[in-house]
């Protein structure tokens, strides 16, 4: 099992920036990829961004530039610093960290709220 705790979710300005951490806890070394996910109101659940354990990231278009995520392992934490922050990244950041084998499987934190006003 694995479990995994968000936090530094709030509110803040348009253009201002926020960084959120997510510590994970269990059996991390079956765990091979760990990322950020969000979803707002009356939308659908969608990746922000993730990083595989070989440090590979990947981020969606919307907002490549703005967020970068990062990982500390000895902390076993993984960070999104999100800068240049919109109106439209208002949403439930949810944290995931992701099993490959022997099957895929998705781990969920309970999520931190983002609220960004214009």
């Amino acid at each position: 099992q694995v479990q995994l705790v968000e936090s530094g979710g709030g509110l803040v300005q348009a253009g201002g920036s926020l960084r959120l951490s997510c510590a994970a806890s269990g059996n991390m070394f079956r765990i091979n990829a760990m990322g950020w996910y969000r979803q707002a109101p009356g939308k659908q659940r969608e990746l922000v961004a993730g990083i595989i354990s070989g440090g590979s990231t990947n981020y969606a278009d919307s907002v490549k530039g703005r967020f970068t995520i990062s990982r500390d392992n000895a902390k076993n934490t993984v960070y999104l610093q999100m800068n240049s922050l919109k109106p439209e990244d208002t949403a439930v950041y949810y944290c995931n960290a992701q099993r490959w084998v022997p099957r895929e499987y998705d781990y969920w934190g309970q999520g931190t709220q983002v609220t960004v006003s214009s």
